[in-house]
Formats: C-alpha cells, structure tokens, sequence
C-alpha cells in the first residue's frame, strides 16, 4: 500500500514501507501545469505507485520524471512510465544522460549542468550537481526555488516506518543508519571526499525550508543548520581507515 502525504502545496510525498528491510522508499509528485515525479523508482514498485499518481493526476500527463543518480531505486521504472506518458523527458545529470541513461532509456534524456532551470509551470527547479554526494559519479540534486524544497535523494536516509514529515532534527537518525549500514555488506555506501564538506555548505546557502528525503521522513523548518551539521557526522563516519571501522 502506498501512503500519499501532501508535504508541502502541490507536492506530495509517495512512500511504500519494506518491512523486510525496516525501510521507507520515498517518491515526489509536484502537481503543476507540466507534472513532475522525483524517483522513477524500482520496476517492480512501479504498480503500486502508478496507481498512487492515479490519485492524484493522469499519470498519462507526466511532463517530467527526474532523479539524483542511476540506481534501480531512482531510475528502475522509468521506462515503464516513458510507455504510459507519452510526453514525458527523463531529466538527470548531463554525466548521467551520456554515460547511461540514454543507453538504458526508451526516450533521450534531458541532462541538466550546475544552475540550469527546469520550469514546471509554477514551480522552478534549478540543478546542482554534487558528484558522489549522497553516491553516484552521476549525482546531483533539484532546489524548487518558490518553496525551497530541496530533493535530496539518499541524503539523510534513515530507516523506521516513520513520519511523513517531522520538523525534529534528522542528524541523529540518519547518523544511526550511517553506523547500521556499515556493519553489512553496503558499508561505504556514502563516500567521503575532500569536496563533501564544500558541497553541503553550497547547499545550505541555498536556505531550503523543506527537505525531501528518499529514506524517511521528509523535513519541514530551516534546513542549512542540518545540511552543514551532516558534512560533520559523514566526515565522522566515513573518513576514516579500516583499523578505525
């Protein structure tokens, strides 16, 4: 079952709860002359979240389905959206575009570079991109201006079927997660490097008001403070060698 929470005017969150692995996958719909869905998601979630759409638009009428990086949880079901919206333009990095996404896409992708915009009608999308930042070559990550929402794909992940939205700090949780992970076999799945610390603080200055998050609960208040204490905590986990794991 999908759970839909309007998280902020015209956008709403669409989660589906694996209980197996006590963890929220999060997809983005922006309601807008030019409807946009953040997270294509995995292929066989795509069912359960056409119908979500359904809910709330044609699904026919999507304009645009965008992501941070070429991960099956972001870019799975892609192709089967591109069948049932004919319009639709994948939207990722330039880098993403030319190094896989045309190749795996039915439709040619439109790849952003740093500050280009993306108008959905109302709402302005401008891109940044933050290469390995939450993990990917490929990465980077949308700023909605008029509301600052930034979506921030696998930053802040943090696992518990929890809350839509919290105004509660995320730090602590996504740390928590950061510390789980690293015991199994996804352990390193957030590297660090001598440009994080420099790419969250570029991302504070943008001020966002809310944080939309792949892996948990979304975050409604200022946001810089969380983005600039998260450098700390990854630079704390993961900058360090195997004698210190």
């Amino acid at each position: 079952m999908t759970a839909i929470d309007e998280i902020a005017p015209d956008l709403f969150r669409l989660s589906l709860y694996v209980p197996e692995i006590d963890m929220q996958f999060n997809h983005f719909l922006v309601r807008d002359e030019e409807p946009l869905l953040f997270h294509a998601g995995l292929k066989g979630m795509f069912p359960a979240l056409k119908e979500a759409v359904g809910q709330l638009i044609d699904p026919a009428t999507l304009r645009h389905i965008a992501w941070s990086h070429f991960e099956s949880d972001e870019i799975g079901g892609l192709n089967e959206w591109l069948k049932i919206a004919p319009h639709a333009q994948p939207v990722c990095t330039a880098l993403g575009k030319m190094v896989s996404v045309d190749d795996f896409a039915s439709r040619p992708a439109f790849g952003m570079t740093n500050d280009d915009l993306l108008t959905t009608g109302k709402y302005r999308f401008r891109f940044t991109q933050t290469p390995h930042i939450p993990h990917g070559w490929d990465a980077g990550v949308f700023f909605e201006e008029s509301r600052k929402t930034l979506f921030c794909s696998d930053l802040f992940h943090h696992f518990g079927n929890v809350d839509a939205v919290t105004s509660s700090d995320l730090v602590g949780p996504s740390h928590a997660a950061m510390e789980k992970m690293q015991q199994g076999p996804l352990a390193g799945y957030i590297p660090y490097t001598r440009q994080t610390e420099g790419v969250l603080n570029s991302l504070a200055e943008l001020e966002p008001e809310t944080l939309a998050v792949m892996h948990g609960s979304s975050y409604t208040g200022q946001s810089a403070p969380l983005l600039r204490d998260l450098a700390a905590v990854l630079q704390q986990t993961f900058d360090r060698g195997p004698a210190e794991s």
